[in-house]
């Protein structure tokens, strides 16, 4: 575990690049840090000089900051250092790169409305023959959702933990069936 590991509190510089890898989707962007210092003689803040960054994020942390920033905005980043050295038209460049593990907007500068997103895509799975959504559990489901509307403990939550409607983490039950009738129960009719 020798890694270096920094913070970096600054700007977004250019506008983030997802793009999907086979090891997941990456996002990159290039971040601008201006260190500031006081002068005395003046009595005020100066700006000194910048220094940019390459920032890369994986998964679901790339996918969340692409659709969250864009250029300008004040962001901490902390993350992996990763210093290397390149030859370019016959000269030696360094490129100082930052393998992000968290990234949130700088409060101290702004305000951010935070949206949670959703951890694993909701599909749905046909019922066996013969069985009817009541006969599946939904029934209980329902049952469970209204018991925890009105305080009384559920049976269990994930990983087999209680769950209550004052328990915020808790996840909520699935919704009670419909009794909508559905569109295949509709007759089709020709029009003339």
């Amino acid at each position: 575990m020798n890694e270096t590991t920094v913070t970096l509190v600054g700007n977004v510089a250019t506008n983030v690049e997802y793009r999907e890898t086979v090891s997941g989707g990456v996002a990159r962007f290039r971040f601008a840090v201006t260190a500031r210092r006081w002068d005395r003689e003046r009595a005020t803040w100066t700006d000194g000089a910048t220094s940019f960054y390459t920032v890369s994020a994986w998964r679901s942390l790339g996918a969340n900051l692409a659709a969250s920033v864009s250029v300008g905005e004040p962001l901490v980043v902390h993350g992996r250092l990763k210093v290397r050295e390149e030859e370019l038209d016959g000269r030696r460049k360094t490129f100082v790169d930052v393998d992000a593990v968290a990234v949130g907007h700088d409060l101290t500068r702004g305000t951010a409305a935070f949206r949670r997103a959703s951890r694993t895509p909701v599909t749905t799975t046909p019922l066996p023959e013969g069985l009817t959504p009541d006969s599946s559990g939904m029934a209980a489901a329902g049952a469970a959702a209204s018991a925890a509307a009105s305080g009384e403990r559920s049976a269990a939550g994930p990983g087999g933990a209680p769950t209550s409607a004052s328990d915020p983490w808790a996840t909520p039950p699935p919704p009670a069936p419909s009794t909508e009738p559905e569109a295949a129960d509709y007759p089709l009719v020709a029009s003339p």
